[in-house]
């Protein structure tokens, strides 16, 4: 689903990062530097972001390079899905975040809608493993992996946290205007589909 530049870009910054931590000559150091050089230039090209921003983001990546995490605690009551507003772009997602060192990823769950909703919940069952790269999100200079996770409340009420500004439930045909770079209309109706056909699989890719 990604664009070509933007699979290229993010080879092209993986093989620099691997360079950058496993070689010792300094002039391979030299080239893996001009590598990610020129990825960054292949983003700032087509985003027209900042090469210094860009360079900021990248070099806070270090060691080998592998897909960054991101859960998504799935909650659904009387067929109508939790969504929090983010602060960020002023949309609509489900309760969540980047993985954290030391949470497993039902934790992180538990963390990420508390913090972002008010409520207390259990997490009862795995509903997918997505590769963002595969899904109609906006491009993202990181590959990410998501992790949906179906919950259950079992305490606490709406309340709004440091990055969220509302708190509701939504019918699958009524949803609000989504925050499409943590999640898809499409992959809320597969999440839909999960939680009403429990037979079904885990979906994944």
């Amino acid at each position: 689903m990604e664009p070509k530049w933007l699979e290229w870009a993010k080879e092209l910054q993986s093989i620099a990062q691997a360079g950058l931590t496993y070689s010792r000559d300094v002039y391979d150091l030299e080239r893996f530097e001009q590598i990610r050089e020129i990825s960054m230039e292949i983003m700032s090209q087509y985003t027209k972001v900042d090469q210094s921003v860009l360079k900021n983001l990248f070099a806070n990546e270090t060691g080998y390079p592998t897909p960054k995490v991101d859960i998504r605690a799935v909650i659904i009551e009387d067929n109508k899905i939790l969504l929090v507003k983010e602060n960020s772009d002023d949309s609509w997602s489900l309760p969540g975040g980047w993985a954290d060192i030391g949470l497993t990823p039902s934790e992180v769950a538990i963390k990420e809608v508390k913090e972002e909703s008010g409520f207390d919940v259990k997490p009862v069952k795995l509903l997918g493993v997505l590769d963002k790269k595969c899904h109609p999100h906006p491009p993202s200079p990181y590959h990410v992996y998501k992790i949906f996770i179906q919950c259950e409340i079992i305490g606490g009420g709406p309340q709004t946290g440091i990055e969220t500004t509302a708190v509701g439930f939504f019918a699958e045909n009524e949803l609000p205007k989504l925050s499409e770079g943590r999640n898809t209309r499409s992959q809320i109706e597969m999440l839909f589909r999960q939680v009403n056909n429990p037979q079904e699989p885990v979906y994944f890719d």
